[in-house]
C-alpha cells in the first residue's frame, strides 16, 4: 500500500487503549470461555474488518473486543481466581506448548467453577469452527466502483486470430 498526504492516520490517543497484561497460560487458559463471552463483539469487529477492507474505519470495534476482554478477565478474577491460576500455571508448566492434554482435571475445576458462578458453560469442541450468521445493527458499507483507467492497455478484439500455444498449454488435463 502506497502511503500519501491525502491518507488519514489516526492520532495515537485514538489508538491506545488498556492493554491485556496477561501470559500466553493465561490467555490459553481463559481462551474457550473468553470467546464464547465475547463472541458478539469479536463477530462484529472481524465482520467490520473484512467488510471495510481498512483497520483504521474499524477502531472503535477493536477497542470493543479489549474492553470486553478486560471485563471478562475482571469477573473471572472476582470469581474463579484460585481455580483459573492453577489451570494456567498447570498449562504453563506441564509441557513446552501449553498443550492441553496434561492439564484436564485442572481444568474440569476451571470449567465447573465458571459454570456455577459465571454461569459461562466451556463450548463444545468445534464449536467456532460452526457457521453462524451474525446479525449487526452497522449498516453494510457502499461498494465502490470499479477505477476505470483512460489509457488502459486496449483488449484485443474478439476477431483476432489466436495462434495455439508455441510449447502447449500449462493446462494439459484440462484439454478437451
Amino acid at each position: 500500500m502506497v502511503l500519501t498526504s491525502d491518507i488519514h492516520l489516526p492520532e495515537e490517543s485514538e489508538l491506545t487503549v488498556p492493554e491485556v497484561n496477561l501470559s500466553s497460560a493465561a490467555l490459553r487458559a481463559g481462551s474457550f470461555h473468553l470467546g464464547k463471552h465475547c463472541e458478539q463483539v469479536n463477530n462484529e469487529f472481524m465482520l467490520c474488518r473484512f467488510e471495510e477492507e481498512d483497520p483504521r474505519k474499524c477502531i472503535n470495534e477493536g477497542k470493543a473486543v479489549t474492553a470486553c476482554t478486560m471485563d471478562f478477565f475482571r469477573k473471572v478474577k472476582n470469581s474463579c481466581l484460585a481455580e483459573f491460576n492453577q489451570y494456567s500455571n498447570c498449562l504453563d508448566k506441564s509441557s513446552g506448548d501449553y498443550s492441553f492434554d496434561y492439564c484436564r482435571k485442572t481444568q474440569g475445576v476451571f470449567d465447573k467453577c465458571m459454570l456455577e458462578k459465571m454461569n459461562l458453560e466451556r463450548p463444545p469442541f468445534g464449536y467456532f469452527t460452526e457457521v453462524r450468521v451474525h446479525d449487526s445493527k452497522r449498516p453494510k458499507p457502499l461498494e465502490e466502483p470499479k477505477a476505470v483507467y483512460p489509457d488502459a492497455t486496449p483488449a484485443l478484439p474478439e476477431d483476432a486470430e489466436k495462434k495455439p500455444a508455441r510449447f502447449g498449454s500449462r493446462f494439459f488435463w484440462m484439454t478437451e
